[in-house]
C-alpha cells in the first residue's frame, strides 16, 4: 500500500531543497571570498557571508520538503 503525503501549502520557492541549495551556495561564496588574494573588502565580508549561509542552512533544514 502506498502512503500519500498531503500537499504542502508552502510556496515552491520556500521548499527545503531549493533553499538548501541557496544556503550551500552562500557558504561556498563565503569560502571563495576568504581564499581570494585580490580584494580586502571581499576578505572582510567573507566570515559574515559564511555565517549567514550557515544560519540559513540550519533554519531551512526545518522547512517541509
Amino acid at each position: 500500500m502506498k502512503s500519500f503525503e498531503t500537499p504542502s501549502r508552502w510556496p515552491l520557492w520556500l521548499r527545503r531543497s531549493r533553499m538548501e541549495r541557496w544556503a550551500c551556495g552562500l557558504i561556498t561564496l563565503g569560502i571563495l571570498m576568504l581564499l581570494q588574494p585580490f580584494a580586502l573588502l571581499l576578505y572582510t565580508w567573507s566570515f559574515v557571508t559564511m555565517l549567514a549561509g550557515t544560519v540559513m542552512f540550519m533554519v531551512v533544514s526545518k522547512f517541509p520538503e
